[in-house]
């Protein structure tokens, strides 16, 4: 017997994984607020996540648009794809992040598209270790990034399927808004411990009565004052 066959198998190991905020599941559960100002927040395990830089409209890009299925994304802000499983991001002019939400990251999920620009410029980088996806969903989730972010979430501006790169606190992320009540929030795998705490306390105060309500019972005068 070889030492190399005497190692684990990869689907011996697979149950071993753990995921940068997983020892916070049971805290994020416990900090779902519920209500009219109602939030969750979760990690989406493993979700893929490809670093792919090519010139756009180039042979290169041409080239990784053939294995994607779909165009990487024209201008700033733009996501390309399914929101709910494989989309592209544009990180930069000739930077961009494809994420599928919808398999689960596994070696090697970066090699065909580097066969594809074999002796082209560009590059296609397996990131998925990289950072984790934070889910925070329910009609209170952009009041949370709103204490924490100082770009414009307002859905004039910040509509489902636009991604912007931004500081979230002191921490820079990656901001996705997948749907009308639900935004992905994607630190480096290093801060995710920081970033979950810093949503989660933001959470806490959306239990309370809706602003206008605390206000209009401050200034409710006592019935002996009437």
């Amino acid at each position: 017997m070889t030492a190399e066959s005497s190692l684990p198998s990869r689907d011996a190991l697979e149950p071993l994984r753990a995921t940068p905020a997983s020892h916070l599941a049971d805290l994020m559960a416990g900090a779902a607020v519920t209500g009219p100002r109602g939030v969750t927040l979760r990690e989406q395990e493993f979700a893929i996540q490809l670093g792919l830089r090519a010139e756009v409209a180039s042979p290169s890009a041409q080239a990784l648009e053939t294995v994607l299925g779909l165009s990487l994304p024209r201008a700033h802000g733009e996501v390309t794809g399914d929101l709910d499983a494989l989309h592209v991001l544009s990180l930069a002019p000739d930077e961009f992040l494809a994420v599928d939400v919808s398999q689960r990251q596994a070696p090697g999920v970066e090699q065909p598209y580097q066969a594809a620009l074999e002796g082209l410029p560009g590059q296609a980088v397996d990131l998925s270790a990289n950072r984790t996806v934070l889910v925070l969903e329910g009609p209170g989730a952009r009041e949370v990034l709103e204490k924490s972010v100082a770009i414009d979430l307002h859905p004039r501006v910040f509509g489902v399927g636009r991604a912007e790169a931004t500081l979230l606190s002191t921490v820079p992320v990656v901001i996705v808004r997948s749907g009308e009540e639900t935004w992905r929030i994607l630190p480096r795998a290093s801060f995710a411990d920081y970033v979950v705490r810093w949503l989660m306390d933001g959470m806490t105060e959306l239990g309370s009565a809706c602003p206008e309500e605390e206000s209009a019972a401050r200034s409710v005068r006592p019935a002996q004052y009437a």
